[in-house]
């Protein structure tokens, strides 16, 4: 049973690869967080866009984990950038269960080259403790591979204490 728990949504399959990639080297948990909302196609993404605007939410589907949230060492949650805020599903996920998250590590996934750093703040106002780690990755970049490496050996290294 890992220490590590990976907790993900992600409309175009840019976060679900980067967090994937990133259980598989630290050997964590991964579950698929969603809440149901088709965000598919251009209306889809213009919906993303209006609902992380209006931090409006949805309920989430069931999903399950090895054990409770607290008895996690860390909890990694990964996001996609929609409109310069977290997206809908993990923000719900936030509202609902952040208070449970004492040790919390951010990948965030971004199209753009801003690194949209606020966002970490933003998911913190949920959360029991602000977070530990946090990576800003745009997959399609030349520095993708080295952001995720060194996020992944920051998480080893917060293990080993």
């Amino acid at each position: 049973m890992s220490d590590i728990l990976c907790m993900y949504y992600s409309r175009t399959g840019n976060t679900r690869m980067a967090v994937k990639e990133i259980a598989a080297a630290l050997d964590a948990e991964v579950v698929r967080i969603t809440d149901g909302v088709d965000y598919n196609g251009w209306g889809g993404y213009v919906r993303a866009g209006m609902e992380a605007m209006r931090r409006s939410t949805h309920s989430l589907k069931p999903y399950s984990t090895e054990k409770e949230l607290s008895e996690y060492r860390l909890v990694i949650l990964g996001t996609p950038v929609w409109a310069g805020r977290c997206c809908a599903p993990i923000r719900g996920f936030l509202k609902r269960r952040g208070l449970e998250l004492e040790r919390v590590a951010y990948v965030l996934t971004r199209g753009g080259d801003r690194r949209c750093e606020e966002i970490f703040s933003q998911m913190d106002q949920y959360t029991a403790q602000k977070h530990l780690l946090d990576v800003s990755l745009r997959t399609d970049s030349v520095g993708y591979a080295f952001w995720r490496d060194k996020f992944i050996q920051d998480v080893k290294r917060y293990m080993e204490q």
